[in-house]
């Protein structure tokens, strides 16, 4: 075959698959958070997550909080909206003895509705345990581990909380040494507080 038959041959296939291919420009659609019939999220489930600070905990009157502490909770809905995996990280904060996600608008105090640490499992960890930092709890979250108030529900009820502002996570400290809310370390009732929001995927 001559060079001038190859190359028109070729050409000619170029331009049948370029004429197949999608047009790099067209914007692509995929849904991210979605509510199915039965009111479970789906799809491609969701991110949801909130820095965590000293500065968002609601402290007892006279209890001033100077904490340094800081953290990231972050949560991963899997697509058939009925498990939300999460970790919790944390840094410069010592006697982490409880982790959880409470129901309450931002500057409120609320109820508990899911543990986070130790465990999703709600029994608290030992006071006085020291200096922590890193991931220091991971799982996974069921409709089953709802506690209090939406103890019984789907987890559609917690993630409307989310979506409704409604929802926190915090941590707290005990040094295990009496009284309590003597300084970092020691705010049993919790010592840094983020309110939980959607994100992006």
């Amino acid at each position: 075959m001559s060079k001038s038959i190859a190359v028109v041959l070729l050409s000619g296939l170029l331009a049948a698959c370029a004429a197949d291919a999608p047009d790099p420009t067209a914007a692509i659609v995929v849904p991210v958070y979605s509510r199915s019939a039965n009111g479970s999220e789906s799809s491609n489930g969701g991110n949801f997550g909130t820095p965590l600070a000293a500065a968002e905990e609601v402290m007892p009157a006279g209890v001033v909080n100077q904490s340094r502490a800081r953290g990231n909770a972050r949560f991963r809905l899997n697509a058939a909206g009925d498990t939300l995996a999460y970790r919790l990280i944390v840094a410069n904060i010592e006697n982490v003895f409880q982790a959880h996600i409470h129901r309450a608008a931002a500057g409120v105090n609320g109820p508990i509705v899911v543990w986070l640490y130790p465990s999703t499992a709600p029994v608290p960890g030992e006071p006085g345990q020291g200096r922590i930092d890193g991931v220091i709890a991971r799982g996974t979250i069921t409709a089953g581990n709802l506690v209090g108030p939406l103890a019984g529900s789907s987890l559609a009820a917690l993630l409307d909380e989310i979506k409704n502002g409604n929802a926190y996570v915090n941590v707290h400290t005990n040094d295990g040494v009496a009284p309590t809310n003597t300084g970092p370390g020691d705010f049993p009732g919790g010592e840094m507080r983020g309110q939980l929001e959607k994100r992006g995927h």
